[in-house]
């Protein structure tokens, strides 16, 4: 088939595979929308995050290297097979976990999905209110609190008119956002070669003793970082037509710009101690500097959470009851929690950020250890597409009433192992975490399990496995 024909109008709101003709995004389209969705404000958070720890040097690297790692056992694990058959990152786990127990990846999805939205659309909100206060729209008062629920439902609004046109929306918003890409880099030059003696000589505030643990924890909220991109990946790359276009889009578009706008946090809190360039630059370059990152922070958010909405939504029409729903409602269904928590929660999910970062670890390392060893290990890439949408006894990935129990155990086993090393709300460690970091034992951990008991299920003559 041609691939460069024009795609159905339905095609890309629908949770079935696309077809050759369907995928039209190239190399160049990929590597865009991938990378306006990683460039958001939570690049800021992220590196105030490794600031604790780590100065201006080791904290870049560090977080570069752990960005890298976690973004390749996301590539692996849910790559092959959404690209292979134009699905979705939820569809890809039904030969892991069942044409049922697919439902405990898809709630992941969505607490990851909505966390992530909620704390980027009340970012904007609350950086919109300061544009306007820096613009001479509004006064500095404490009234202006009550705008940011408001603004919030705007932003949703924006969103939701977008997506209304399905994947051509997400890369509409794309092509509109990624000069704040650049923004972004002119914001991280502006404040290393003008702050660098001060750069240096900057101490973490919350280091710990060991240099090594330090160190490790930078790389470790690296992976957590990248691995936050599972629940994404499906739905944008089962739009390119084969994997050759997918991998340098993936690792250098979706991984590469989360370290390096990162490192306007890291400064930002090591020398000014604000992560947040709305403030830091009045102080490095006056107010018009600060106008023009208050115009960048306020627009940003938009490229990552379309994406995150969109997934999302792809990702309901795995359920049954959903797959008949018009998309306008498919839409509505997945901006309502985000909406609700900007309007009456808003500031939940900045208190403990770093803390966000390792659950999403504790979640999807081992499901990126599940369905690495799965798909090439134990299945050797042979996947029966048409099982993936069957949920009837006697089907490949039926299991046990719809249910793997070796993927629900290696799940638990890769979470044990995680919180065992290092503990998600505490940062409390075990003796060996600084030489092995927590998710990649999680992930290990999580495949062995998967492995050893799906030996007893190949026995069984479960799961459609290869002979």
């Amino acid at each position: 088939m041609d691939v460069t024909a024009a795609a159905s109008p339905q095609a890309d709101e629908s949770g079935w595979p696309l077809l050759p003709r369907e995928r039209t995004w190239g190399a160049a389209r990929l590597t865009l929308t991938l990378a306006t969705t990683a460039a958001a404000t939570w690049c800021y958070l992220i590196g105030e995050s490794v600031g604790s720890y780590l100065g201006f040097i080791k904290g870049g690297f560090a977080l570069g290297a752990g960005c890298m790692i976690g973004m390749l056992l996301v590539l692996l694990a849910a790559g092959p097979t959404c690209v292979r058959f134009g699905i979705d990152s939820i569809a890809a786990t039904k030969p892991q976990f069942g044409a049922r127990g697919w439902v405990v990846p898809a709630a992941l999805q969505a607490i990851s999905i909505i966390g992530w939205n909620s704390l980027l659309i009340i970012f904007f909100a609350k950086s919109a209110v300061q544009l306007a206060v820096a613009l001479g729209i509004l006064d500095l008062g404490p009234h202006n609190v009550a705008l940011v629920p408001l603004l919030t439902v705007v932003a949703c609004a924006i969103i939701f008119t977008a997506l209304r046109r399905g994947a051509t929306g997400v890369s509409m918003v794309s092509n509109i956002l990624v000069a704040h890409v650049f923004i972004g880099l002119w914001m991280l030059y502006l404040l290393v070669s003008r702050r660098w003696p001060e750069l240096l000589a900057a101490q973490p505030a919350g280091a710990n003793p060991s240099h090594l643990w330090n160190y490790t924890t930078g790389v470790e909220l690296g992976i957590g970082a990248t691995l936050s991109w599972w629940p994404y990946i499906g739905a944008m790359i089962r739009m390119a037509p084969n994997g050759r276009t997918v991998v340098l889009p993936v690792m250098l578009g979706m991984a590469a710009p989360v370290p390096i706008l990162s490192l306007i946090g890291l400064a930002g809190s090591l020398v000014l101690k604000s992560s947040d360039p709305t403030e830091w630059l009045r102080i490095v370059g006056g107010p018009t500097y600060a106008i023009v990152s208050l115009t960048f922070v306020t627009a940003a958010n938009f490229g990552t959470t379309t994406a995150g909405i969109y997934a999302s939504a792809i990702g309901l029409r795995n359920f049954a009851s959903m797959q008949k729903r018009t998309w306008t409602t498919l839409l509505m269904i997945t901006i309502a929690p985000v909406a609700l928590v900007g309007i009456f929660i808003p500031d939940l999910f900045f208190a403990k950020f770093g803390n966000f970062l390792t659950l999403i670890a504790v979640a999807f390392a081992p499901l990126c250890g599940i369905q690495i060893v799965d798909y090439f290990v134990l299945r050797r890439g042979q996947i029966d597409i048409r099982a993936v949408y069957a949920d009837a006894p006697g089907r490949p990935y039926h299991f046990w009433r719809g249910i793997n129990p070796a993927a629900m155990l290696a799940l638990a086993a890769g979470c044990i192992t995680y919180t065992v090393l290092l503990n998600p709300l505490t940062y409390a460690s075990a003796e060996f975490y600084p030489y092995v970091t927590a998710s990649l034992p999680a992930a290990a951990a999580a495949g062995l399990v998967y492995f050893l008991c799906s030996r007893l299920v190949i026995r069984a003559r479960r799961g459609g496995y290869p002979a």
